[in-house]
């Protein structure tokens, strides 16, 4: 049934979104009730969970999707089953409380942060030997359980070596609370920039990567921006964004970069030219392209990625088991493991590092191809990179290869 006057397009993504999330209808309420244990064979992620939602009094919800009045802490450490009974890149929620830690994700022990200063103590506690911090904000329709699960598992099955933050801000959970969440984004920039600050803050964390999903990525950039205009730039701690189906504007995108300025982070996109979520988010946003739809190869994308210096990797390609192709980022072990290896370890993607139209395990884009088989790989492969190195690289690469080609069918015909 459709509401009337509503475009028929726009009912169609709903019903998807609301099918899509059926399955969180069945979960049960209080995951994050502690159980105290750890099995052997399974694996923990130790996070530090920061929050503007209101506190509940719910057993194991801990937080709802209304607004707080400030940023609480809690030290959540998350159990993960191990691999043989988990499929890389999905958080297995528990069909039943207690939740079976073997096959299940479970909580370990929830334990309060009281203050910033505890905060700082916890980070200095928890650092690597990099001294790196991954700083996570979820997205659209999201539970607080939800931010700190998905979390866990992106920490997890990335294998990222770093101090692990969550910042999770108040949403309704609802397909049709759309606006409501996004105010919600706006909300949160102060809390979002003290806790940057509070990184930035603690002597011994080294550089700080911002993970950011759907409309987690306005806030991200926009309290980027905000530091920017106060500090006249993006402290120099933060070196890494990275903006996972980013639900911004385009043009507001670049506004946002403009006011950063050019001594700014290294900014990632994923992108998915067929992300059913950020074609609803399009018709009800003034039909204007959303950044995680974008094909980077075309015009006028791709030379502001490359004036901007952002690599974009393409995931149009990857199918997941997200009907929405939404979650593309953290649904994929080959995806979450770029992450983890590469991207929060600071290394600039390239041909020469990953290759342009790279498939994942297989080999990259090489001179001694065929013109049919590189144009396939350009248009199949799940994981396309571009950057401005790439891009020349490749447009040479192109040349070449068209060139020889040339020659040889010249010779082969005797003309």
């Amino acid at each position: 049934m459709t509401i009337p006057g509503m475009p028929r397009v726009l009912a169609s993504l709903l019903l998807a979104a609301a099918l899509s999330l059926s399955g969180c209808a069945g979960r049960p309420e209080g995951v994050l009730v502690p159980n105290g244990t750890a099995p052997a064979g399974t694996s923990t992620v130790d996070l530090l969970v920061a929050t503007t939602r209101a506190p509940t009094e719910e057993p194991g919800v801990l937080f709802s999707g209304e607004r707080g009045s400030g940023l609480m802490l809690r030290d959540i450490v998350v159990s993960i089953p191990p691999e043989k009974n988990r499929k890389i890149g999905q958080v297995q929620w528990p069909k039943k409380l207690p939740a079976d830690p073997l096959k299940e994700f479970a909580t370990v022990s929830v334990t309060p942060v009281e203050s910033a200063k505890a905060g700082r103590a916890w980070l200095a506690r928890h650092l690597p030997e990099n001294r790196r911090v991954l700083v996570f904000v979820h997205g659209f329709n999201n539970r607080y359980e939800d931010a700190v699960y998905r979390f866990a598992q992106i920490v997890h099955d990335s294998r990222t070596d770093a101090a692990a933050v969550v910042f999770t801000w108040p949403s309704r959970a609802s397909i049709f609370d759309y606006s409501y969440d996004k105010e919600s984004t706006n909300y949160s920039r102060d809390a979002l920039e003290d806790l940057l600050r509070a990184a930035i803050d603690t002597p011994n964390v080294s550089e700080i990567t911002i993970m950011a999903h759907s409309m987690g990525t306005w806030l991200a950039v926009e309290t980027l921006r905000q530091m920017a205009i106060r500090d006249g730039r993006v402290p120099k701690k933060i070196q890494q964004v990275i903006l996972a189906s980013p639900d911004l504007d385009v043009d507001v995108f670049a506004q946002q970069l403009n006011a950063i300025g050019k001594d700014k982070p290294k900014f990632t996109l994923f992108v998915s030219r067929d992300d059913r979520a950020l074609t609803l988010s399009r018709r009800i946003s003034g039909n204007v392209d959303r950044l995680g739809q974008i094909d980077p190869a075309e015009e006028p994308y791709r030379t502001l990625l490359e004036k901007q210096g952002i690599t974009v990797l393409d995931l149009t390609a990857l199918k997941t088991g997200d009907s929405l192709n939404h979650g593309k980022f953290a649904e994929s072990p080959e995806v979450v493991r770029l992450i983890g290896n590469r991207l929060i370890e600071g290394q600039t993607i390239t041909d020469s590092e990953v290759g342009f139209g790279e498939r994942i395990g297989a080999v990259a884009l090489g001179t001694a191809q065929t013109v049919g088989s590189a144009a396939s790989i350009a248009v199949s492969t799940p994981i396309a990179v571009f950057d401005p190195v790439t891009r020349r690289n490749y447009d040479a690469q192109w040349r070449r290869l068209g060139s020889s080609v040339e020659n040889t069918a010249v010779t082969a015909t005797g003309q």
